[in-house]
């Protein structure tokens, strides 16, 4: 089959699983496999005795806690360890009779992509920044394939097509810091199928994605397998991926196998108690806990008719030729003790419309927090404000400063607007690491110390230094495995009914966001397309786009066929507007049969 041949979509679940895996080719076949990494007192084992045998058309999953050696396991088996600080150490990894093992980098470079090929978890580190995302692609391409740099091109556009990017001719001349995280890790996607691989190694391939594109890319995956029986090895603790995608699971923990089982043997009557616990902390739709009213509803922030654009310069004046409308004339009210989520598409204005409410993007229209506007405030009135107002971000290591101690960047806010002597800042950094159930130890150690649901506890200490009004959770939990991000949700609540803090919660996991919300907002291309009661939503969905983002949740049932998605018709729309021009108000109308079409409502 051609790049440029569409590739079908399954009409349900059940379509895209070869009716028996087990009786097909062997393509990948590991043995024993031991890595280790070295240390001041040796060889430190990561991953032991796994074993594991890979048919064509088979998904294998691999699932487990943060450090159970599930992406060191990815790494071996693509000869990209980084040796030899950490190294295979014993066993075998055998590609279709080729013993990888044994293999120098030179002979490892030609089937790397063209027989085996990996989607990275961290888009921005896999791709290079300085090269454009069409060269990166043609490059990858004609490295395995000699052809002309024009037919190497139109190859890459039909990928980038293949994973649902909007304007795919333009991301071809962007870099990769010019678009969102689910744009990024829509280009890994199309790199890795470019070439139709036998084995697709997929390392939390859609973590930074909102549910929708996760959709399209489970199908497009799916898809891949059924017409070229391309064989996957899937990383996630995404359970509900797991559950719709995977032929069969290996449990990890901390570098050993804990179980082995089919799909749906393992969701049905899983027998290792660790399993158990793993399955137990899937967040579920419709198993959201009662949330209480807040009471009083008073007014904590509002948006008036909000704003963001941000300008497109061309040629060599750098005159502005066009805009992009990130957020475009939204209001919204967020209440005293109360969690509103924002939930939609990757590039909708979900995180811009949190930092225009924090002060890190200039922005139309009013913003009132308290009472106060923000446009009226000088500098001295902007940083007492800040106190209120607080942010945890989805990157816990990008967000933490790895030169400091633990202390002393849940300190550093209190040093900076000058709350108490040195010893009361150092006795609240120690009640909030207990707080956020860090040992009294973690004072002294650097961020690189913890794994990563540590990481964002600290994050979260760090917010909390303040005893802010109002926290702003952008993705804070969408990289954590699933029984950290229970921890993480549970320490949330916590300390709302303790303390009444509000919550403006960003996600794209509708699981976790009707878990936790008492209110939900949805965007899309900008603006607010439906907003209501966490019940209200979930139960009884008004708009058309509002029920597509809830069709496209994978739920953690092995068993259950899942109806066909409605899809967008027609190319994606964008934000970028020429300058000057005004946007479509956008309405998503259902025009029956499952469809989607994007309408200008202002017309």
């Amino acid at each position: 089959m051609s790049m440029s041949e569409p590739l079908s979509s399954p009409a349900v679940l059940g379509d895209a699983r070869p009716a028996d895996p087990a009786s097909a080719e062997v393509v990948l076949s590991v043995r024993d496999l031991q890595v280790s990494a070295r240390s001041d007192a040796g060889l430190v084992p990561l991953v032991h005795g796994l074993s594991f045998d890979l048919h064509r058309g088979e998904t294998l999953a691999i699932a487990g806690e943060s450090g159970s050696g599930k992406s060191i396991t990815s790494l071996a088996c693509m000869r990209l360890l980084p040796e030899p600080a950490v190294r295979v150490t014993g066993g075998s990894v055998n590609l279709g009779g080729t013993e990888l093992t044994r293999l120098s980098e030179g002979q490892m470079k030609p089937l790397r992509g063209a027989r085996i090929a990996m989607i990275f978890q961290e888009p921005m580190t896999a791709l290079n920044p300085v090269m454009t995302v069409g060269r990166q692609l043609t490059e990858a391409i004609r490295t395995h394939e000699p052809m002309p740099i024009r037919a190497a091109r139109l190859r890459a556009l039909e990928a980038l097509r293949a994973v649902r990017l909007s304007q795919p001719e333009k991301r071809l001349e962007q870099y990769p810091h010019e678009l969102s995280g689910g744009m990024r890790q829509r280009v890994m996607i199309a790199m890795a199928i470019a070439l139709r691989p036998d084995v697709l190694i997929a390392d939390e391939p859609t973590t930074a994605l909102d549910v929708t594109v996760q959709r399209e890319v489970l199908d497009l995956l799916r898809d891949l397998q059924r017409e070229l029986g391309t064989a996957i090895i899937l990383i996630t603790h995404d359970m509900g991926v797991v559950a719709e995608m995977a032929d069969r699971v290996i449990v990890m923990r901390k570098g050993s196998v804990v179980e082995t089982a089919p799909v749906a043997a393992l969701f049905a009557a899983p027998r290792e108690d660790y399993t158990r616990e793993l399955l137990a902390a899937v967040p579920r739709i419709g198993q959201g806990a009662a949330r209480p009213e807040p009471a009083g509803r008073e007014l904590l922030v509002r948006y008036d008719e909000v704003s963001v654009g941000f300008p497109i310069r061309q040629g060599l004046l750098g005159r502005v030729s066009a805009r992009v409308h990130a957020v475009e004339k939204v209001s919204l009210d967020i209440f005293r003790g109360e969690t509103l989520s924002l939930v939609g598409e990757s590039g909708c204005g979900k995180s811009t419309m949190a930092k225009a409410l924090v002060g890190l993007v200039p922005h139309s229209g009013e913003i009132r927090i308290d009472g106060k506007s923000m446009a009226a405030l000088d500098a001295k009135g902007r940083k007492a404000l800040r106190r209120d107002l607080q942010i945890v971000f989805q990157d816990p290591m990008a967000a933490l400063d790895a030169r400091m101690t633990v202390g002393e960047l849940i300190c550093e806010p209190l040093v900076i607007h000058g709350i108490g002597t040195a010893d009361e800042q150092r006795a609240r950094v120690r009640e909030l690491l207990e707080r956020v159930d860090l040992p009294a130890s973690a004072y002294q150690r650097y961020p690189h110390q913890f794994s990563g649901g540590q990481r964002q506890r600290i994050c979260i200490a760090r917010a909390l230094a303040l005893k802010p009004k109002l926290i702003v959770c952008d993705e804070s939990v969408a990289a954590l495995d699933v029984s950290i991000q229970a921890r993480v949700l549970d320490l949330l609540r916590d300390l709302q009914r303790e303390t009444g803090i509000t919550y403006l919660f960003i996600s794209h996991d509708m699981a976790v966001v009707e878990n936790i919300s008492d209110r939900v907002a949805v965007m899309y291309l900008g603006q607010i397309v439906e907003m209501g009661s966490r019940d209200q939503l979930f139960t009884n969905p008004q708009h058309p786009y509002t029920r597509r983002l809830l069709a496209a949740v994978p739920v953690p049932d092995p068993t259950r066929v899942r109806a066909p998605s409605p899809r967008l018709t027609g190319e994606i729309p964008s934000p970028v507007w020429p300058a000057g021009s005004e946007p479509a108000r956008l309405q998503l109308t259902d025009i029956g049969g499952g469809h989607l079409v994007a309408l200008d409502a202002s017309a």
